[in-house]
């Protein structure tokens, strides 16, 4: 009953530390505004690139710009919601460092949940909208159905689950480096700028690793190809389309194990 009636607790003790740092953030709305629309210009670079590709092919790996802004959209929503909500969990090495993560342990919240609001970042809204508004550009001449917005809300979501698992994981090492924050970024934010472009520009042998060993190509890829009515070119099931939030809670799972063995590994700073 008391494991129970923690995890009950757990979101509203996330939602009350998350709000303490919105409020902070808001105390100065001119830098406020000024780090969010940064923001969404900054990673939008990343886009027009691709778009500047564009004006000399028609295609990349045997996709257009509309298609391939599918993938970014949809892997750019599901990391940023990630990164705003969690993104703080790469700092578990600094609290280790300082011993700031000794106080977390002493109260009556849930190491995580405190690790992880931790200067929650509204700011990061900025990158979220901006993909967002690639999603929505992609989307307008796709012939919608039930099916297809199912599977576009089940990518977004299960994408979500599948970097929140990814920034957990990774971030555990850190228990034993203490320093190691890149390390999880190239799993991470690696992790999304591979997914941006259509796996077809890739060889066979990194879409198989991506699949099996890494599976980040459960973001969007796999989903994106149902939505986009399009054959899989490596000649994978169709049914992988579905198995996005398969594999988001199976890593999920694995992210626990690692997020509990790290925690019980802890034997605090020494000093």
């Amino acid at each position: 009953m008391a494991d129970a009636s923690v995890v009950r607790a757990a979101p509203r003790q996330y939602a009350w530390i998350a709000l303490m740092w919105i409020r902070a953030a808001l105390a100065y709305p001119a830098s406020f505004w000024t780090l969010t629309v940064a923001g969404a210009i900054i990673t939008g670079l990343d886009f027009v690139g691709i778009a500047i590709m564009f004006t000399t092919i028609d295609t990349l790996g045997d996709f257009g710009l509309r298609e391939i802004a599918l993938l970014y959209g949809a892997t750019g929503v599901a990391l940023g919601l990630a990164d705003m909500a969690i993104g703080s969990v790469e700092q578990i090495g600094h609290h280790v460092r300082t011993g700031s993560l000794d106080t977390m342990l002493t109260r009556p919240v849930p190491l995580l949940v405190q690790v992880c609001a931790d200067r929650f970042a509204l700011r990061r809204l900025g990158r979220i909208s901006q993909s967002a508004v690639v999603l929505a550009w992609a989307a307008v001449p796709i012939d919608w159905t039930p099916a297809r917005v199912a599977v576009t809300l089940m990518m977004l979501v299960a994408g979500l689950g599948i970097f929140f698992a990814f920034f957990v994981a990774f971030s555990c090492i850190q228990f034993w480096t203490a320093d190691a924050s890149e390390l999880a970024n190239a799993f991470t934010y690696g992790g999304n700028t591979m997914t941006q472009y259509p796996l077809t520009v890739f060889p066979r042998e990194v879409v198989l690793s991506l699949t099996f060993l890494l599976p980040v190509a459960f973001v969007n890829w796999y989903p994106s190809l149902y939505v986009l009515g399009r054959e899989d070119p490596f000649g994978m099931p169709s049914w992988f389309a579905f198995l996005s939030p398969a594999v988001a809670l199976a890593l999920l799972a694995l992210a626990a194990l690692a997020w509990r063995t790290g925690v019980r590994h802890y034997t605090s700073t020494g000093s």
